[in-house]
């Protein structure tokens, strides 16, 4: 439950914030985390029942949150919804998109073409269209931070077909933007985690070897949490991550080892 004087005095209090893929785990838990830290956040997905799923949480917490079903791959959407909320909020603070890829994972020589290339295409079209739309009001106010999930690394894992692949050229898609933003005020910083175990359906096939080596791996004899991803955003999104942009923030607890 939100504490509502600690949300008036939040890292985030006055802020809006853009969440594209807020239905999702990731997003939604990253959306209740900015709410609790007195954020206005909007909420844009393809699916308007999980939006409001979302949603009502906040608002049963006593947050502020609004939805749009939005597919953040289409341009004139995005910027519809960039637009809708900019009039109405008078800024954008913090843009966060944490849609998913639509990978298939295979090994290289047995993957098609399109199923390789595609999380490529997918990932790098729409955070740059999100990214695009949110800077284009973030550069005339001169602040606001743009937050990607996903993160890169020297190390991977056979058969993953284009997804670390999509995940290192949001890398190479973070770098430049921040360079070119830097000089507006305007900060962009990458999560990496290393996998939250928590997406996992229960169901998968494999997920108990997954979850036990994705433990093992990390230093901390545990894998990042939800709460561990919410808590991350909401300092990098507020004003006492002021100094960091064009970085890496990892929150793998040791599986991922920086070089």
């Amino acid at each position: 439950m939100l504490n509502n004087e600690a949300a008036a005095n939040g890292l985030l209090q006055g802020k809006t914030a853009l969440i594209y893929g807020a239905g999702g785990a990731i997003g939604g838990a990253v959306a209740r985390a900015f709410a609790a830290e007195g954020a206005v956040v909007h909420l844009a997905g393809r699916t308007a029942a999980r939006l409001e799923k979302v949603a009502r949480d906040i608002h049963e917490a006593g947050g502020q949150a609004e939805t749009a079903v939005v597919d953040a791959l289409d341009e004139e959407q995005v910027g519809a919804f960039v637009d809708r909320v900019a009039r109405k909020s008078k800024r954008i603070d913090i843009s966060f998109n944490v849609i998913s890829f639509g990978d298939i994972q295979q090994p290289l020589m047995e993957i098609d073409v399109d199923d390789f290339t595609q999380p490529i295409t997918l990932a790098t079209r729409t955070q740059f269209l999100t990214t695009r739309a949110a800077a284009a009001r973030m550069t005339k106010q001169r602040s606001g931070v743009v937050l990607m999930f996903g993160g890169s690394g020297p190390q991977t894992l056979p058969g993953l077909g284009g997804f670390k692949v999509a995940l290192d050229a949001m890398e190479g898609l973070r770098r430049q933007w921040a360079l070119e933003l830097g000089k507006h005020g305007v900060r962009v910083v990458t999560i990496v985690s290393g996998g939250i175990v928590e997406t996992i359906p229960w169901q998968a096939e494999g997920r108990e070897e997954i979850v036990a080596e994705t433990t093992r791996a990390a230093h901390l004899n545990r894998t990042a949490t939800l709460a561990d991803v919410g808590n991350v955003a909401c300092f990098l999104a507020s004003d006492k991550a002021g100094a960091i942009t064009d970085a890496t923030v990892n929150i793998s607890a040791g599986a991922i080892v920086d070089y």
